[in-house]
């Protein structure tokens, strides 16, 4: 028996595989301030369901939000920041680079830490890591025991390339200890030891700035579930795809700051060879953000460096970290998007109401629209039948609140003004789409799109079509991340910066980097304690010289010589082509940073087949609105759980199950394949 857990910002999502491979699911809302209620809650209860007991739970894996809300809410407390003299405002000066060139009133994200507490102790390495100025041992004392005084409980530690040699970053860290045992060290030698000063420095800050919050809530979770008789560990997933044990992840928690979201790009990966769609868009709108990540080959586009909380999806607009994840662009489009009037304009999101008050329908308090509230009034959703049947949703709660905030500022009816929040939402998923598509160099029209989460089928449709893309929606959509987390392998990512142009390569060094970091990582994932092997893939980051950015570059394994250098020029023409139109095989190669991955695969997870179907019957009609029909039609409902395989629903029509509702609109069809999926797309006259 094996669970997956999964918090959102307005839903946290579970799911339970038991040894006979049956899948049952659970959702309820996500409690605050301590996520943590609503996950034991939920998963007392899926496991009473399930007739089982905790002492037969043999593996339990977390997705949060926590770290990246932690961030954007500026709800860390008692962090400092030590550094090299002379560096004292690398946060706050950042890059030179204006994310808006043109706008005179942009804002740069404001320092995690406010600059009294980042402190400079007087030491120099060079570039090579060679010691300029030793570290002044007495005014680094001094330092830690003033912080200490002013109540800091976390220390941040980034000495100028320090990446090469560590050895001042770690001595401070043992005075640390010495003059302040109780406060928490992190130092960018282990958090980030990659070159460029602010990315380190922002990498460790957030590794700081979020260690507290994240140990004491692991630590807390861990001890509720050893209490009700779980005997393994906790799982924790990672930004990269990857599940790490809650104890690395209490270390280095700047790894899991978009933790929930890969899982669901994992799960989307996996629909993905199951319908022979290996290359797709992973869409999943939940009730607070909607991701949107590419699908390769059958996997999902990493990133070795991302921005959290950026600004109008543009780059250099948030807060950098060097971490692995996986490339996903993220915006407050979910079906707890408050929607306003805004200059005479509808404008939907990034605000959201998340669980707590909770859309106008849910009768929590919430007075102001929603996505979900115009869902409702559109006769999308069924009120008496929401997040499986937990919720019944108040109609007229949801037509008062976008009468008073949308349609009467703006004279419109209560529908046209409910059709308008929902044609908004559906334009700033394309926008975001489009980004995740054609800037990565990939046409949508040859992609699929995946819905997911509990608000994506009601959108995928609509989405795919102003797109020209095809569209899958899978079986139990709603909680598709939870799933997610149980395909996953146990993973742990390593990187060290080595700047050298191909054929400037010192390859006996270069060998010994890759052997340390194969060590370091295959530690980590061999205390997991996984029974299978432990894989390895190894990749660089390249650009050609004097360029400021980098591709990621899959290096072969095994011994590296002057012989790997031409395969590796070759890899990265190739995939500068495709990236960017055009390669320049004549011009130099530099290569600035080396990588190591080791996973060892998990026992995945078994999808259950369809039944063939018996019959398409509907199994209820209801009004719903459809612009292009003239209105509100008279629109068949369909039971998910009664399409069987081969099953072909012609739109409109509203397909429902327990965590998510799918609206096919005029002109589509959809049939059911052998996992229960839905395929659907435009029909050709």
């Amino acid at each position: 028996m094996r669970v997956g857990f999964d918090v959102g910002g307005t839903f946290t999502d579970f799911v339970l595989q038991n040894a006979d491979g049956e899948l049952l699911t659970g959702k309820r809302l996500t409690t605050y301030p301590d996520p943590s209620e609503g996950c034991l809650a939920g998963l007392d209860e899926i496991i009473a369901r399930a007739g089982l007991s905790w002492d037969g739970l043999q593996q339990a894996v977390h997705g949060t939000t926590l770290g990246s809300n932690i961030v954007i809410e500026r709800k860390g407390r008692n962090v400092a920041l030590i550094t090299t003299a002379g560096f004292r405002d690398v946060l706050i000066i950042g890059r030179e680079k204006r994310y808006q060139v043109y706008d005179l009133f942009i804002d740069k994200p404001e320092p995690l830490i406010p600059r009294r507490l980042i402190r400079e102790v007087d030491e120099r390495l060079m570039f090579d890591g060679s010691e300029l100025r030793p570290l002044n041992e007495e005014q680094a004392r001094r330092v830690v025991r003033e912080l200490a005084d002013e109540g800091v409980t976390t220390i941040a530690v980034c000495f100028l390339h320090s990446y090469v040699n560590p050895a001042h970053e770690r001595r401070l860290a043992e005075i640390a200890a010495e003059e302040a045992p109780y406060v928490a060290v992190t130092l960018s030698s282990d958090v980030s030891p990659e070159f460029r000063e602010y990315e380190r420095t922002s990498t460790t800050v957030v590794n700081a700035y979020v260690m507290t919050a994240v140990r004491d809530y692991l630590r807390r979770l861990s001890a509720e579930l050893r209490d009700r008789g779980y005997g393994g560990r906790l799982y924790v997933m990672q930004s990269g795809g990857g599940i790490a044990t809650s104890e690395a992840m209490e270390r280095y928690p700047v790894r899991m700051i978009e933790s929930g979201p890969a899982a669901g790009a994992l799960m989307a990966a996996a629909y993905g060879k199951l319908t022979g769609c290996p290359d797709l868009i992973a869409f999943d709108m939940g009730g607070t953000t909607a991701k949107l990540s590419l699908i390769s080959g059958g996997k999902p586009d990493t990133v070795g460096q991302f921005e959290l909380h950026k600004v109008g999806l543009a780059s250099g607009s948030g807060i950098p970290m060097n971490v692995q994840a996986i490339d996903l662009i993220e915006i407050g489009a979910g079906g707890g998007s408050i929607a306003q009037v805004n200059m005479g304009v509808i404008q939907v999101g990034p605000e959201s109401a998340s669980s707590d008050p909770g859309p106008a329908c849910y009768g929590r308090g919430g007075c102001r629209p929603t996505v979900t509230d115009a869902n409702l009034v559109l006769g999308y959703l069924n009120p008496d039948s929401f997040a499986g049947g937990s919720m019944r949703l108040d109609v007229e709660a949801a037509r008062q609140a976008i009468s008073e905030h949308i349609a009467r500022p703006l004279g419109m009816t209560v529908e046209e003004a409910a059709w308008g929040v929902h044609a908004v939402i559906n334009s700033n998923m394309e926008l975001a789409t489009r980004v995740v598509s054609i800037e990565r160099g990939h046409d949508p029209r040859r992609l699929s799109l995946i819905a997911f989460g509990g608000s994506g089928p009601a959108h995928g449709c609509r989405l795919a079509q102003a797109l020209g893309m095809r569209i899958i929606l899978p079986a139990a959509a709603g909680v598709a991340s939870a799933i997610g987390l149980l395909v996953a392998e146990v993973k742990f990512d390593v990187a060290r910066t080595y700047q050298r142009r191909l054929t400037e390569l010192d390859f006996q060094y270069l060998n010994g980097i890759y052997a340390e970091m194969e060590a370091s990582a295959c530690q980590m994932v061999r205390a997991s304690a996984v029974a299978s092997d432990v894989l390895v893939q190894r990749t660089a980051e390249m650009r050609y010289a004097g360029q400021g950015y980098e591709l990621t570059v899959p290096v072969p394994s095994g011994w590296l010589s002057d012989a790997s250098v031409p395969a590796l020029a070759e890899a990265f023409n190739s995939g500068y082509a495709q990236r960017y139109g055009y390669s320049l095989p004549n011009e130099p190669i530099e290569v600035t940073t080396w990588k190591l991955s080791a996973f060892s695969s998990g026992p995945g997870v078994s999808l259950p087949r369809c039944a063939p179907a018996i019959g398409v019957e509907p199994t209820a009609c209801r009004l719903a609105y459809f612009p292009e029909s003239g209105g509100f039609v008279e629109t068949p409902v369909y039971g998910r759980y009664s399409l069987g395989v081969g099953a072909a629903v012609q739109g409109p029509a509203i397909v429902e199950e327990r965590e998510s509702t799918t609206v096919l609109p005029p002109g589509w069809r959809a049939r059911v394949d052998e996992w229960a999926n839905l395929i659907a797309e435009v029909e050709v006259d």
